[in-house]
């Protein structure tokens, strides 16, 4: 899944440890990543490609200004999209999952090998895109206060990330065990974004005493302190006006406006 965030343009460039990532993947590469430094779907596609330590260009687009090398691989302009040898793919799990086989090589390996355990990962990946992310978004774009529905969205959300959590390792800190996998990875960029909602819509309220908000707390932990994550995550104060104007349910991206008209990820 994709996305252009036209709302990137209240602050363009990443910042902070993200700034230092991009810096370092300017270098002419087979492989190109067309960008913008907001987008959790960018993120997902980053984190695959620095767990694995794929060599990689970063382009950022404009997303008012979108480069004609981007439009002639993908006519709808969106990130990311990912040009190799000189081919183009988007959608950021179909991307990560390519990136995978692509380079089989390299490691970690985050998919298992096992028959069962892949399918039950791309079960629970399609999850996070069909469920979790679009519940996120309704509970943080509706309009209105707790008694007008805003409570019933808060209670939706956190459902679908205890239908996550109860399908985790028991012991972890990982969705699968002790070795990260592509089910935390397309989640994470998230995940490392739920503290929005301490500044909107009243706070996240998570469940006090339900014994699976002690195993949620211990995956965000493992995730939010992976190097790729941490590499690839912008300076907070950057990302509170664009989603202000999420809250506001004015943002302009694709996704935005799919969950303004009750659709899922677009």
């Amino acid at each position: 899944m994709g996305n252009d965030h036209p709302d990137a343009k209240l602050y363009p460039h990443a910042t902070g440890a993200a700034a230092k990532m991009v810096k370092a993947h300017q270098k002419e590469e087979s492989l190109k990543l067309y960008s913008g430094w907001f987008c959790p779907f960018v993120q997902r596609v980053l984190l695959v490609l620095l767990e694995k330590k794929i060599p990689f260009q970063y382009i950022e687009v404009n997303p008012y200004d979108k480069p004609a090398s981007l439009l002639a691989l993908n006519p709808r302009g969106l990130v990311p999209t990912l040009s190799y040898a000189n081919k183009p793919l988007y959608e950021s799990t179909v991307i990560c999952e390519f990136l995978e086989d692509a380079y089989p090589s390299s490691t970690p390996h985050l998919l298992p090998s096992d028959p069962y355990l892949k399918a039950k990962s791309r079960i629970w990946i399609d999850f996070v895109t069909s469920r979790i992310i679009p519940s996120f978004h309704r509970f943080l774009q509706f309009q209105g206060g707790e008694s007008s529905g805003l409570s019933k969205l808060r209670e939706e959300f956190l459902g679908k990330v205890k239908e996550f959590t109860l399908e985790m390792d028991k012991n972890g800190p990982y969705f699968l065990g002790e070795e990260v996998s592509l089910v935390d990875l397309v989640l994470a960029p998230w995940a490392v974004r739920f503290w929005v909602f301490d500044h909107y819509k009243g706070g996240l309220k998570l469940p006090v005493g339900e014994e699976w908000v002690g195993r949620w707390k211990k995956w965000v932990s493992a995730v939010e302190k992976r190097e790729s994550v941490v590499s690839t995550t912008s300076e907070r104060e950057y990302y509170l006006p664009i989603y202000q104007r999420y809250a506001d349910d004015v943002a302009q991206s694709e996704l935005a406006k799919a969950t303004r008209e009750g659709k899922g990820v677009p």
